[in-house]
């Protein structure tokens, strides 16, 4: 089942040279609680661990969907090594 989200940046501070930048995209892993997950395990500080959360698994749904093309294909066994990794490590 895939979960929909519309994913909005902001520049915040500094001049903006496009506006918001806002896509619709979906993920197969819902993600409020994966970066829960996330949180839970202290890999980052709290106040990055959104950003590493929802980056990771837009580039890996991504890497996915394209993963016959040879750049993701390369990349593949580097990032199941690093998911295994990342999914056994302990959390609070």
């Amino acid at each position: 089942m895939a979960h929909h989200y519309r994913v909005t940046v902001e520049a915040i501070g500094e001049e903006n040279t496009g506006g918001p930048l806002v896509f619709e995209t979906s993920n197969h892993d819902e993600l409020f609680a994966i970066t829960d997950r996330i949180r839970s395990k202290n890999i980052v500080p709290d106040d990055e661990a959104a950003s590493f959360a929802i980056g990771l698994k837009l580039f890996t749904e991504t890497m996915l969907r394209h993963r016959k093309h040879p750049l993701f294909s390369e990349l593949q066994p580097a990032i199941a090594h690093f998911m295994k990794a990342l999914k056994s490590t302990p959390g609070t």
